[in-house]
């Protein structure tokens, strides 16, 4: 059921919101800073903050599955992940396979909602990645779930 924002008393709106800047900031400050900061007292945002969430589609989100093969040297699965992170995915399960002959194939699951590069410009960007030796296959689905606020 999805309800007008408009139509609700305001509260149900600042409750949201400052939900979202809390998730976002990841406890940066308190929930007394932030209901000050949006005019609610904490125990109205206590009695409504599980009644709302933001609305993320039909319930499903956007999922990329991405199978690299790396060389097996100390930080090539942090770089392949700070290259993720520098292009917006949202790195969801990363599933690396023990080594074999100096190469372990890595299977990684991002989100891509707040991607800033197309997956041709992604891939190309992972590929150049040090150490990681080749892009086994890269799949694109809508998932149902995701996270909520």
């Amino acid at each position: 059921m999805l309800v007008r924002e408009d139509v609700l008393p305001d509260i149900y709106g600042k409750v949201l919101r400052m939900k979202s800047e809390l998730t976002e900031n990841g406890g940066s400050f308190s929930i007394s800073e932030a209901a000050r900061r949006y005019g609610i007292s904490r125990s109205a945002y206590y009695k409504y903050k599980d009644a709302v969430r933001p609305y993320a589609g039909q319930g499903s989100v956007s999922v990329m599955t991405v199978r690299v093969l790396l060389q097996d040297c100390p930080g090539v699965l942090s770089g392949l992940l700070s290259a993720c992170a520098r292009a917006g995915a949202n790195v969801l399960t990363v599933n690396q396979q023990a080594p074999v002959s100096g190469c372990a194939a890595v299977t990684l699951c991002v989100q891509t909602e707040r991607m800033t590069l197309p997956p041709e410009l992604f891939a190309e960007l992972i590929g150049k990645v040090p150490g990681v030796q080749r892009i086994l296959d890269i799949k694109r689905h809508e998932q149902e779930g995701g996270s909520e606020a």
